[in-house]
């Protein structure tokens, strides 16, 4: 779909109205991300990229693959000496 869109005042902002024909076809709604790329505005979902961690945190617990990979550092003479808690 090809289309143009005026500017228009919004308050002291300014907004664009988009056409529910190019919000059905892409599927946005709620919340959107804002990118400018090489001179060109991109309207993209939110992306929420924490969403199912904490599921996928405990069924590694449960499975026993939460160890350290790298396993314990000896502290340096920095953590001795400047580290603070």
């Amino acid at each position: 779909m090809k289309t143009t869109a005026k500017i228009i005042q919004i308050g002291n902002s300014r907004g664009i109205r988009l056409p529910k024909k190019a919000l059905d076809e892409t599927g946005l709604s709620g919340e959107v991300e804002l990118i400018t790329v090489h001179n060109e505005l991109v309207i993209r979902p939110l992306q929420h990229t924490r969403v199912g961690r904490e599921e996928s945190y405990v069924q590694m617990a449960k499975n026993g693959e939460d160890s350290l990979l790298i396993g314990e550092q000896p502290a340096s003479e920095w953590d001795k000496s400047e580290w603070q808690w």
